[in-house]
């Protein structure tokens, strides 16, 4: 792919978020392909995220275990597989057709989203925090409907109503096992926030 055809295809995941997701699915990538871009996504993602928080003006706020790339690096590794796994089962049961690949390979291309998101928000702390803010809350919200029309049209949903219950329930039940798991491992809220 060109960097024209990426970007354009970055564009169309706003404008067309459903094209863009079956254009995707089709390619039909391998599970060692799929890997191999689950790795960088999140390899990039960390190291952006690590740029970001030495610019940042307030890094104590962030809870201890995200304090470096390599911490990061292993709760986003837990958090995206997590959430893979999360949407596909429950879309499944709300009726869904959704696999477990095609799910993947959809959230994948959101981290590289969020990446050149990341960039172009780091580009701008310099400029202006209060702007970073602002366009951290707007792509909050592309992302949203992003997501949404991702996982409908990887489960063949019709509508997006009970793709955004998926999402919403996904989130829950995932937050509920990592809840669960971290307190399994004795660790406190007080614990994650660190000094906070």
């Amino acid at each position: 792919m060109t960097p024209k055809g990426f970007f354009n295809l970055a564009v169309e995941s706003i404008s067309a978020p459903r094209e863009v997701a079956r254009l995707l699915m089709s390619i039909n990538m391998n599970r060692e392909a799929i890997l191999t871009a689950f790795a960088l996504a999140i390899v990039l993602n960390s190291l952006v995220f690590g740029l970001t928080l030495m610019m940042s003006s307030a890094p104590e706020n962030v809870p201890f275990f995200l304090a470096s790339p390599t911490g990061f690096l292993v709760a986003e590794t837990v958090t995206l597989g997590g959430t893979i796994i999360a949407f596909t089962a429950m879309g499944r049961v709300l009726g869904g057709s959704g696999r477990l690949p095609d799910m993947a390979l959809l959230m994948i291309w959101l981290q590289v989203l969020n990446v050149l998101v990341q960039v172009f928000t780091i580009a701008l702390i310099p400029v202006s925090e209060a702007l970073v803010g602002l366009v951290v809350l707007v792509s909050s919200g592309v992302g949203i409907w992003i997501l949404v029309n991702f996982v409908a049209e990887a489960h063949g949903l019709p509508g997006l109503g009970r793709a955004l219950a998926v999402v919403m329930l996904g989130l829950l039940a995932l937050g509920f096992t990592l809840s669960v798991l971290l307190v399994l491992a004795g660790v406190s809220p007080e614990g994650i926030m660190g000094n906070v």
